[in-house]
Order: C-alpha cells, then sequence, then structure tokens
C-alpha cells in the first residue's frame, strides 16, 4: 500500500528529499473543518526555513474515509464546532493511526466536545491523556519548559496538549484552549502580535519534528 513510502523513510523524504505533503482532515457533521486557511501553508514555510524541511506549502484536503488518507504522514484537523464520523471513517483513521500515520487536532474553540467522542469512535479503548510538560514534543527544536503557548484567550483557561497513545507511540496530539492554528495564520487575520505568532509556530514546528523524528 502506499503507505508504506512514509513508513519506512519519513525522514529521508520530508527533510532532504523531494517534497513531502500535509494534509487537511475534512470531516462531517457540520463543524468548518475548512477553518485557517492560511495556517498549514505558513507552518510549512516556517519549517522549511527553520528546519530544513522540505514540506510542499500547498496542503492536500482529505475527507477521513478516503484512502487518500495514507499518502500523508502528518494531517492536521481543526474546526469550531461538530465532528461526525462514520463506522467507516472511523476505521479508516484508525487503521491510518496504527499504520504508522499521525493526526494534530486543535481546537478553534467550540469543537472539544465533539472530537473527543468522535476520537472515542475511533479508538473505544484509548482515552486522551494531558501529556507531562517533559514530554519529547516540547523539547524538539524549540523549549517549552510550561507545555503549549497561550495563542488566544478562549475560556482563558490555560492551553493543555493531549494525547492518544497506541502501544506505546503518540498517534494522535490534541492541543486544547491554545490555538495554535490561529498563531499560524497570516498576520493580518487575527492582528496576534509578532511573539505570539512566533510562540505558535515554534510549537507546530515541534510537533513537525516530533513527527518526523528530526
Amino acid at each position: 500500500m502506499r503507505f508504506l513510502a512514509f513508513l519506512l523513510l519519513p525522514l529521508v523524504v520530508s527533510f532532504c528529499g523531494p517534497s513531502v505533503k500535509v494534509g487537511l482532515l475534512k470531516y462531517g457533521g457540520g463543524g468548518d473543518w475548512y477553518a485557517n486557511p492560511s495556517s498549514l501553508v505558513n507552518l510549512a514555510l516556517f519549517c522549511n526555513k527553520f528546519l530544513g524541511t522540505n514540506i510542499d506549502p500547498e496542503y492536500g484536503v482529505v475527507d477521513v474515509g478516503s484512502v487518500e488518507l495514507y499518502n500523508y504522514p502528518f494531517v492536521h484537523m481543526t474546526g469550531h464546532g461538530n465532528v461526525v464520523f462514520s463506522d467507516a471513517e472511523a476505521e479508516n483513521l484508525r487503521n491510518y493511526l496504527i499504520a504508522g500515520g499521525f493526526l494534530h487536532i486543535d481546537d478553534n474553540y467550540g469543537m472539544d466536545p465533539f472530537v473527543r467522542l468522535a476520537m472515542k469512535k475511533v479508538f473505544p479503548e484509548l482515552t486522551f491523556t494531558e501529556l507531562p510538560f517533559s514530554h519529547a514534543i516540547y523539547h524538539q527544536k524549540y523549549d517549552f519548559p510550561s507545555g503549549l503557548p497561550k495563542i488566544h484567550k478562549h475560556d482563558d483557561k490555560a492551553p493543555q496538549g493531549y494525547g492518544l497513545l497506541w502501544e506505546g507511540r503518540l498517534v494522535c496530539f490534541y492541543s486544547y484552549e491554545c490555538d495554535l492554528g490561529d498563531g499560524w495564520e497570516d498576520q493580518e487575520v487575527h492582528k496576534d502580535p509578532d511573539e505570539v505568532r512566533i510562540r505558535a509556530l515554534r510549537m507546530g514546528a515541534n510537533i513537525i519534528a516530533y513527527v518526523f523524528g528530526n
């Protein structure tokens, strides 16, 4: 199957070979999966500049139930509202993650109760666990000793990073009460100060570095 390419050679392809595409997950239920259209573009450009990656800034849009999911070693999911996976979609996403894929979920505000239910359908035997600040995802190229940076206010809670671990491997990272994707967007969209956007992009770069083993 096509996903074997990124299972066997993720570092070679993404860091020194032909460019690799990342994916934006399209899902049902009415939530705005298409939010933050410039975020993955800017994250790719930032990683290419500061990590030496070769990520195609033109990300792909992929349906959660599509076989095309296996073409993407890293898939990003965001939105503000409802998330619904059919049985077939949940099975496809589960198989993709078990096979070596990675999902980053970024709550753009309001999707938390829905995405937790949806992911429980994918992994009924797993529960989101808050990752300790010592986890390697916070200590790649950039050091985040207190975990996720706070980008947008939302409910004014501390940001939290949750994970789903399959046989000891982190297959899904969920950033909550943080809004990394908004910080990755073009500056004129949210008018965030440069220092806030840089923190968001650096944390995003850490996620990419962690996934690709840089």
